[in-house]
């Protein structure tokens, strides 16, 4: 009998732990444990890090687990890492499931950049109001640039570190265009910086920034090394019972 090991966190994972549910498969979902009140899963879920490649390795072998399916956030490079290294070291079969990077439309004014640092540089020294649509890991990377007036958006409420000009609203997605553009205009938004994270349930603050004329600062996605992987539920459902990757 398999075993499924599923890092998770992200909408798909979600969405793959419900199709793994109904059909009977003996799966658990891993949070990392970055959000306090993540929603109730379909399978049984663990919360907190592995301790590592070996931590996890460990953990699959004491486990019994047979696949590993990681479906964690695009930027989480080091998880991702570590699951390759770590399903090699186990002998487990391993598959990624990510989503299809954004790509700019006509009229889309974005700004590309390969991290956070090269993000606030794009800021600039004139003090502006910015949309951070980022999650509060690397909000402390801007507290150089605190000249900025910075809207924040987590799923749970958190102490925002070395912000002193800020506004923090809490809300899950996925959000409407409507939605977002009501937030743009309220807080007077004139950039936006974002991390391209792929997907539908973030896309629309993309949309508002078209409509409004307003700048993007693009975060490009991180180096993992290469993998297998696909972007759908029902691309893992096929390799988990044929045991390769189709149509790639």
């Amino acid at each position: 009998m398999r075993h499924i090991l599923l890092l998770g966190g992200t909408t798909e994972a979600s969405a793959l732990a419900t199709a793994l549910a109904e059909r009977g498969e003996c799966a658990v979902l891993s949070y990392a444990g970055r959000t306090e009140a993540p929603r109730a899963q379909a399978i049984p879920t663990r919360v907190g890090g592995f301790g590592g490649i070996e931590g996890l390795a460990d953990h699959m072998t004491r486990e019994g687990v047979t696949h590993l399916v990681d479906a964690t956030h695009p930027f989480a490079a080091r998880i991702s890492a570590n699951a390759i290294a770590a399903a090699e070291l186990a002998g487990v079969k391993l598959l990624a499931m990510t989503r299809p990077a954004w790509d700019a439309c006509a009229g889309d004014r974005w700004i590309r950049v390969a991290d956070t640092a090269e993000a606030v540089a794009a800021l600039g020294s004139e003090a502006a109001r910015i949309f951070l649509a980022l999650g509060r890991q690397t909000i402390g990377d801007f507290a150089d640039a605190a000249q900025h007036f910075y809207l924040l958006r987590f799923v749970d409420a958190a102490e925002v570190p070395a912000l002193p000009r800020h506004h923090l609203v809490v809300d899950r997605g996925p959000f409407t265009l409507a939605g977002e553009l009501a937030l743009l205009r309220e807080h007077r938004i004139e950039v936006i910086v974002a991390k391209n994270a792929g997907g539908a349930g973030a896309r629309a603050k993309l949309d508002a920034a078209r409509e409004l004329g307003l700048p993007v600062v693009m975060i490009d996605r991180p180096f993992i090394p290469d993998r297998p992987q696909v972007e759908s539920v029902a691309a893992v459902l096929d390799w988990l019972d044929h045991g390769v990757v189709r149509g790639v």
